[in-house]
């Protein structure tokens, strides 16, 4: 029989990153937790979690990390439940007519999202060295890695074992409330921010939708972005709540959408093209990457094999009126400096010249 001392101990498992890794038990965070039995005879569980009227940046974070060490721990059909409270007393709402949640995203010039129809065509891939090569170009440049379910820019950027720092700012006036923020990690010239910095790289996060979307809102409008020419978000693959939540929360400029040339990619990037076109969306496209466009071996540097067939992201650029921003080769390079941290777009061959190009013709775009 599972007791409330067992949830308990559970719940120790769940550490806060921004304050001396110390448990939610620690802290003081656990308000309620109630056991029970469900019709299977299995743990019915529900566990409250305390929050200051001050919302903390990781609220989301720490919701799923905890639905997850219960999920992890408890026998197989065990109901879980999290729920959360405020404790202290709610100040007055800020002032009619100013702006919430994006003061940190007032200095960015541009904000643009990095899509894709569907996972695997190395959307991550191309966000990264984008950013990097944009940086190389001389730009202010973020990245916010918005693929809460599969995070790869921590690996991307060899910076795993980052941890962002926070801090409050007081309200400015009175009816305002102190608001938290998140400081990027900075490298290769650009800042980057990822809920990868907060959970363990073997850490699964079980979130549902309006979760992940509060987490992703979290990474993105409360972190201390300054003064940016460009911020990149690396969306997750498909168009469902997550983008249809970004686009509406956040001011995006418009997108850019990544697909590899053979037809079962191109099928999905339609309904991405779809999707920004809506007249509920309603964003720009500011164009296509065809990514793996090519296979050239490094020893044989003028050969072409069009392993998933030839211009196809030409073709679908052309019927839907986009231009074509680039076409990334397939590199063994690439691959290799990506998961090494060490962007492509660093360097000084033709795989570096292919993002340098893609980001000088962005740029043009849009100064």
């Amino acid at each position: 029989m599972t007791t409330i001392s067992d949830i308990r101990t559970y719940l120790k498992e769940v550490t806060h990153p921004a304050k001396a890794d110390k448990s939610i038990v620690e802290l003081g965070m656990v308000d309620k937790v109630s056991v029970s039995t469900n019709a299977e005879g299995a743990p019915k569980v529900s566990v409250t979690l305390a929050f200051s009227r001050h919302r903390d940046p990781l609220a989301e974070y720490l919701i799923g990390s905890t639905r997850a060490a219960l999920i992890r721990n408890l026998p197989k059909g065990a109901d879980v439940e999290v729920l959360t409270v405020v404790k202290d007393e709610p100040k007055p709402k800020k002032k009619p007519g100013l702006d919430l949640g994006l003061e940190e995203v007032a200095n960015v010039k541009h904000i643009i999202g990095v899509a894709s129809g569907k996972g695997g065509v190395g959307k991550s891939t191309v966000a990264v060295n984008l950013a990097v090569a944009l940086a190389r170009l001389g730009y202010k440049v973020g990245l916010a890695d918005a693929d809460v379910y599969g995070p790869s820019v921590p690996k991307m950027t060899a910076t795993e074992d980052a941890v962002p720092e926070s801090f409050q700012i007081p309200a400015a006036e009175p009816g305002e409330e102190p608001r938290d923020v998140i400081m990027p990690i900075e490298k290769y010239g650009v800042k980057w921010m990822s809920i990868g910095y907060f959970a363990r790289p073997d850490q699964a996060l079980i979130w549902r939708g309006p979760m992940a979307c509060n987490a992703l809102k979290q990474m993105i409008l409360q972190v201390r972005w300054g003064e940016l020419d460009f911020l990149l978000i690396d969306m997750p693959p498909g168009t469902g709540d997550i983008h249809i939540s970004l686009v509406h929360d956040i001011p995006m400029s418009g997108a850019v959408i990544v697909s590899t040339p053979q037809d079962v990619a191109l099928a999905d990037v339609e309904k991405g093209v779809n999707m920004f076109r809506n007249e509920n969306v309603n964003k720009p496209i500011f164009g296509l990457v065809e990514n793996m466009s090519w296979f050239t071996p490094e020893e044989l540097p003028d050969n072409r094999y069009y392993i998933f067939g030839k211009d196809g992201g030409r073709k679908m650029a052309e019927k839907y009126g986009l231009d074509l921003l680039g076409q990334i080769p397939i590199v063994q390079s690439i691959r290799e400096d990506g998961d090494a941290g060490t962007p492509a777009a660093l360097g000084t061959g033709p795989q570096a010249l292919a993002f340098i190009a893609l980001a000088e013709k962005l740029a043009g775009k849009l100064n």
